[in-house]
């Protein structure tokens, strides 16, 4: 059942609330949201043996890898939004700005059927404008007002915002952001226009987020394991993977009664419980048989004025095994036509990071997204490596 016009891009809601309100009653089956060739929303029904309480299955992003199904129950929903609405103080009326096929846009109409209230759909047949973000949230009617987004949604909103966007933007009780990290510097602009943001960190394998500003949900536990993997248990784990016995060894465990998942990122708890995510555990990049993390040099170099943000893979090398290579996203500002840009900023690497500095960097208006908002880190790295040419 296609529920949007590949025309308009405008979503009907309808179809995808009642097949979800069907499932989170036993009275339908998992709902699988997807998008045809023709960009419509496709609002499909999969069976998932084994398991009678699912509700919706979701595609992770496949940003590493092949997209794993990921089955979301009666049980996990129902304790991510309770757990939602207990730390934002009270359920209201969410705007959808996000893909609806991933979990954090499913999240949001699911929060609004346990609220019981309306969910706003903004119109992104333009693609994602300040705009038709303001045009949508001025539409909203509750006096408690959430929605989610990504950090480059939000970017691109307090760049020189317009009255009515900053006034939308103050009205909202809470912004959820997550799918990729925040800079500081975006965290610090939000404060700044009197914007109410809560970072979270989640995925499809954990009902979406599940930690927010770095301290998990209620009923969430949040560990470090001794590999420096981030592991995150409780009733919001999902059931695990669909038609993946194989892939999903060792992902999703059960211990001492509490279900776990094992996650892919390294991380460290403070004395106050507070969760850093540090990176990737498989963002280390070995070159010349030295061990480089991708996480700290993509810190360093955005942390320069002429950098908009960056993206940091080992690519194949004759010469050092792996070569680190940079996927650079200039300022707006930054003026690269004749080179000297560039060629600036590699010398202030190499100062900085000295053999960790980049040996191969490709620059661009911004960084490859994939549909949910998160780096395309797959394209990235297979453009980076196309660069290098194995040198």
């Amino acid at each position: 059942m296609n529920s949007t016009s590949p025309n308009t891009g405008h979503l009907n809601i309808e179809p995808v609330l009642k097949a979800l309100a069907a499932a989170l009653h036993g009275e339908g089956p998992a709902v699988e949201l997807s998008v045809g060739p023709d960009g419509a929303l496709v609002v499909g029904h999969t069976e998932t043996p084994g398991c009678d309480d699912a509700v919706a299955v979701v595609r992770t992003s496949g940003s590493t890898g092949v997209p794993k199904a990921t089955v979301l129950t009666v049980e996990s929903l129902a304790a991510s939004s309770m757990a939602t609405a207990l730390a934002l103080k009270g359920e209201g009326q969410w705007l959808l700005a996000l893909p609806v096929q991933y979990v954090a846009g499913i999240q949001v109409l699911v929060r609004s059927l346990f609220a019981g209230t309306r969910p706003w759909v903004m119109d992104m047949s333009g693609g994602f404008t300040p705009e038709a973000f303001t045009a949508a949230a001025l539409e909203l009617t509750d006096r408690i007002r959430y929605t989610s987004l990504v950090p480059t949604q939000l970017q691109r909103l307090l760049d020189d915002p317009s009255p009515e966007t900053l006034a939308v933007l103050r009205r909202f009780n809470a912004i959820l952001l997550g799918g990729a990290p925040t800079p500081p510097a975006l965290l610090e602009a939000a404060r700044d226009a009197g914007v109410r943001v809560v970072t979270t960190y989640g995925s499809a394998e954990t009902s979406g987020g599940c930690v927010y500003d770095g301290y998990p949900l209620e009923g969430v536990s949040v560990r470090v394991a001794g590999d420096g993997r981030i592991h995150l248990g409780g009733d919001t784990i999902a059931a695990g993977y669909l038609d993946a016995p194989d892939e999903e060894n060792g992902t999703f465990f059960e211990e001492d009664g509490v279900r776990w998942y094992r996650t892919s990122d390294l991380g460290s708890i403070d004395d106050d419980g507070r969760l850093t995510v540090l990176g990737r555990a498989d963002d280390v990049i070995i070159t010349g048989g030295m061990k480089v993390s991708a996480a700290e040099v993509q810190e360093t170099l955005e942390k320069h004025d002429a950098v908009a943000a960056a993206f940091v893979a080992g690519v194949p090398s004759a010469e050092w095994g792996q070569a680190v290579a940079a996927y650079v996203a200039l300022a707006p500002d930054a003026d690269a036509a004749d080179g000297s840009t560039v060629a600036a900023l590699r010398g202030d690497w190499h100062r900085d990071l000295g053999f960790a500095a980049p040996k191969t960097v490709l620059t661009a208006a911004a960084l490859k997204m994939l549909p949910n908002g998160k780096p395309d880190r797959m394209a990235m790295t297979a453009e980076l490596s196309a660069l290098h040419q194995g040198k």
